[in-house]
């Protein structure tokens, strides 16, 4: 899963005390969408035209152990009834900064289902 140019600057930001918006459970989001665009560090947000959607972080997420945060976003019946072809985090409900963004086909969600994506990412040094 790779990360973008913007969770860079994002932590560089942070680093030094400047104001960031934390991916915290009031902000941060889970993304999908349905767009097979290869990922590129430049980008921004999910590479859907109109099928994507980003849903908040279910009560006590995200969390963290050592290095590795933990993300947790319910898609209802009604929400994202398509092909998942991508996925993302965020930490706004539109715009923002997208952390990380992943092709993976997850399978077609439809209104008979609700899913519950945990995505999980590790801080790596060197």
């Amino acid at each position: 899963m790779g990360m973008t140019n913007a969770y860079r600057d994002f932590q560089a930001q942070a680093a030094i005390g400047e104001a960031v918006t934390a991916f915290s459970n009031a902000n941060a989001h889970i993304g999908a969408g349905d767009s097979t665009t290869a990922f590129a560090a430049t980008q921004t947000d999910l590479q859907a035209a109109t099928n994507k959607l980003r849903k908040a972080q279910e009560a006590s997420y995200p969390t963290r152990s050592g290095n590795v945060l933990t993300f947790r976003s319910l898609f209802g019946t009604a929400d994202a009834n398509w092909a998942w072809q991508e996925w993302a985090i965020f930490n706004a409900s539109s715009a923002g900064v997208m952390m990380s963004r992943k092709l993976e086909s997850l399978g077609t969600k439809t209104s008979a289902q609700s899913w519950q994506v945990t995505a999980t990412i590790t801080h790596n040094a060197g």
